[in-house]
């Protein structure tokens, strides 16, 4: 891994790009339980206090986790609009 740039995202983590010719082992990804294949492009999650529990991510999976919640998320939603009874 050396050579290479770390991210330091906020959360307290390091985060690295593993290109798919580096990928030479098989992980399981924390984020939706599935295998990550040798040859397949990922993310290594290290945390900066504890970085004995690193942690290999699919990209996707690892993007939808860090990112913050959508503000629209946050609104309540009032009552559902009214729908015209359909004609039959």
């Amino acid at each position: 891994m050396t050579g290479h740039r770390w991210t330091e995202p906020d959360g307290g983590v390091d985060v690295r790009h593993v290109q798919p010719y580096e990928a030479e082992k098989l992980y399981r990804c924390p984020g939706c339980d599935h295998e990550i294949r040798p040859g397949e492009g990922h993310e290594v999650v290290v945390p900066r206090d504890a970085p004995e529990d690193r942690r290999h991510w699919h990209s996707g999976c690892w993007h939808r986790a860090s990112r913050p919640p959508k503000r629209d998320a946050a609104k309540p939603r009032g009552p559902a609009p009214k729908r015209r009874a359909r004609r039959t």
